[in-house]
């Protein structure tokens, strides 16, 4: 049992995650996940710690650590983390959101995870939007900037996601037949999109985790 969220930039998608995966009582599959494969690779959280939410940026680290530790990844010898190809970028990221899948119970953000699962059963793609104003305020208020560079940063980054999903797995990152929920969390709030998908999960029999007596 999985659930992805995909989200355009400053629509709340890791907000919404964790509201759903506190519900749920699964965990969240984000930034905390590549402090753990950091600590796997032997690096320091400081080195894959990305707060953006830049794919190019995130993926550069993400794949590093995840080369570093994985023997089935054919890292050149005395390879720098800015000399990788993106593919293989692609590829390792692609191998962490197989493994997160395998594990189950968890709702995994970003990562081209609904492309790069597809028809998988047993799993719930989630796509969040929001107005333009909305996500400019937010992204505004979240890294103390103006709204106008706000803006200009919602559009870079959702156009490096458009590209990433087009160029890498031949989908439109934003049409909404590629999931099975799309929500508008300016209208619902984060909240209410939480409670919309925790809805949805129910309604297909999964089950929450029971927490374990002390």
């Amino acid at each position: 049992m999985l659930i992805t969220i995909s989200r355009q930039f400053g629509a709340g998608g890791a907000e919404v995650a964790k509201r759903v995966a506190d519900r749920l009582q699964w965990r969240v599959a984000d930034n905390e996940f590549v402090e753990r494969v950091a600590v796997r690779a032997g690096l320091t959280p400081d080195e894959v710690a990305v707060r953006e939410e830049r794919v190019p940026n995130f993926i550069e680290r993400l794949a590093w650590a995840l080369a570093s530790a994985s023997a089935e990844l054919a890292v050149p010898t005395g390879a720098t983390m800015e000399g990788l190809s993106e593919p293989l970028m692609v590829r390792v990221t692609e191998s962490v959101v197989a493994e997160v899948a395998r594990e189950g119970r968890v709702v995994l953000v970003g990562r081209g995870a609904a492309a790069i699962l597809g028809e998988q059963e047993r799993t719930l793609h989630v796509m969040l939007v929001a107005s333009a104003k909305i996500r400019a305020e937010r992204i505004a208020g979240r890294f103390q900037i103006t709204v106008e560079e706000a803006r200009k940063r919602i559009q870079e980054t959702d156009a490096r996601r458009a590209k990433y999903h087009k160029e890498y797995y031949g989908r439109d990152w934003a049409d909404p037949v590629n999931y099975h929920i799309v929500v508008n969390t300016g209208y619902l709030g984060l909240d209410g999109t939480a409670d919309l998908i925790v809805r949805e999960a129910g309604r297909r029999g999964w089950a929450f985790r029971q927490q374990r007596e002390p």
